[in-house]
């Protein structure tokens, strides 16, 4: 009876690790926090909302099989953690994708500038051809303007929005455009464009030098997990851990994996860059 018991319980764990690279195949996220009336959906919401619900209900599974409560909660650990866990690559494509879309719009504010529009008009010309990675938050910039916001509160909390070093960069020169409102802002977005852009390029390039321990983290990740799962379908394998000291040890050990799993994870992902624009509250 033990060895089909063990049987079962791979067979959930597998299960489970099927549920978490589904999950882990429609992780995005990984941008910074957006404000409440600039938060974006996205198509993973479905698995976002129902993650936890499917998690709970497979660990649930595992242990009343196997008898072994650690053996559940390593089940809802690794379908709601395995996701974020081995989304780093996305993280930081996500990333670079945002600094290229203000990139890109702000050499097309740069092109209208060229045509002597002013900065408001111009910044809502360009809401209708904006990046999609950018066109919920400049469409709340041209909101604000359109509701009279002064410009630099309005400049202000595009900052905010866009949470970036490189949007700060951008920002700062339109305030100091809508100060002065003299000639020469097309230029100088140009060159800050130029700026963001090499900001793209060496981003890419350290991308690139951390996807090699990137994928070794990935493949022991699941290497470790397949072991388990081949160790649960042979109940000898798995026994040692079936007395409440063994449950003890094997929690130890799970957590330290886990852990490091946590530790490799930090090290993979780029560190928050400085912004220089002090955050503001959004008025209410």
């Amino acid at each position: 009876m033990r060895p089909l018991l063990g049987g079962l319980a791979g067979a959930a764990a597998v299960a489970g690790l099927l549920l978490a690279f589904a999950g882990w195949r429609g992780t995005t996220d990984l941008l910074p926090p957006l404000p409440r009336r600039t938060r974006r959906t996205t198509p993973t919401a479905g698995w976002a909302r129902w993650r936890w619900p499917i998690a709970l209900a497979a660990g649930a599974f595992v242990w009343a099989i196997s008898r072994w409560p650690v053996a559940g909660a390593l089940t809802v650990t690794a379908v709601v953690g395995l996701p974020v866990l081995l989304s780093t690559t996305s993280a930081a494509q996500a990333r670079i994708t945002r600094v290229e879309a203000i990139e890109e719009w702000t050499r097309r504010l740069s092109d209208v500038l060229t045509s002597g529009t002013g900065l408001e008009q111009a910044i809502t010309t360009t809401a209708r051809s904006c990046p999609a990675p950018l066109r919920t938050e400049v469409g709340a910039l041209v909101a604000r303007l359109a509701a009279r916001w002064p410009t630099e509160r309005a400049l202000r909390a595009f900052a905010r929005d866009l949470h970036d070093p490189a949007g700060d960069l951008v920002v700062a020169a339109l305030m100091l455009a809508a100060h002065r409102r003299g000639p020469g802002l097309a230029s100088v977005l140009a060159g800050v464009a130029g700026s963001v852009g090499e900001d793209v390029a060496a981003r890419r390039r350290i991308e690139a030098e951390r996807a090699r321990p990137r994928t070794t983290a990935k493949a022991v990740t699941v290497i470790t997990l397949g072991m388990l799962a081949v160790g649960a379908v042979n109940g000898s394998y798995l026994a040692p851990y079936g007395d409440p000291l063994g449950q003890v040890v094997l929690a130890v050990i799970s957590a330290g994996f886990v852990g490091c799993l946590l530790w490799m994870r930090r090290l993979a992902l780029p560190a928050p860059e400085p912004r220089f624009l002090a955050p503001t509250k959004e008025p209410t």
